[in-house]
C-alpha cells in the first residue's frame, strides 16, 4: 500500500514541468536555490515550493554546508517507477518494432519506385 501511495505522489510531483526541469538541472550537479532561481528565471518562493514537493516525495535531498543548502537529486524513487514501467515496456516495444518494419517496407517500395523511374 505504501509503495502505491509513494509512487502516486512521485507521479504527481513529476507531472509539473518546472519540477522536471529542476530534476534535469540537479541531474547535472547539486545546486543552491539561488542558482536554480537564476537558471529557471522564476521567483525564489516558487522554486522553494517546488523543491519542498520534490523533497517530500524523496526525489531531492538537502545537504547543509555552513549557511548554504545544496539540493541534490535522489534517484531511487525514479528507479521504482522504472521498475513498475518495465512490465509495460513490451507494449510500446512491439509497436516500435511494427513501425520499424513498416518504415523498412516503405523505404524498399520507394527505392524500387525510384529505380524504375531512373530506368525509363
Amino acid at each position: 500500500m505504501w509503495y502505491t501511495y509513494a509512487m502516486a505522489t512521485t507521479f504527481e510531483a513529476l507531472a509539473d514541468p518546472t519540477r522536471r526541469r529542476i530534476l534535469d538541472l540537479l541531474r547535472e550537479r547539486p545546486h543552491l536555490v539561488g542558482e536554480l532561481v537564476a537558471l529557471l528565471k522564476l521567483s525564489q518562493p516558487l522554486i522553494s515550493k517546488h523543491l519542498r514537493v520534490l523533497r517530500e516525495v524523496g526525489l531531492v535531498r538537502v545537504r547543509q554546508d555552513a549557511q548554504r543548502r545544496w539540493y541534490e537529486l535522489h534517484p531511487e524513487p525514479l528507479a521504482e517507477i522504472d521498475t513498475w514501467l518495465a512490465s509495460y515496456r513490451h507494449l510500446w516495444e512491439a509497436s516500435l518494432d511494427r513501425l520499424g518494419n513498416l518504415l523498412t517496407e516503405l523505404q524498399e517500395k520507394e527505392q524500387k519506385h525510384d529505380k524504375s523511374q531512373s530506368d525509363r
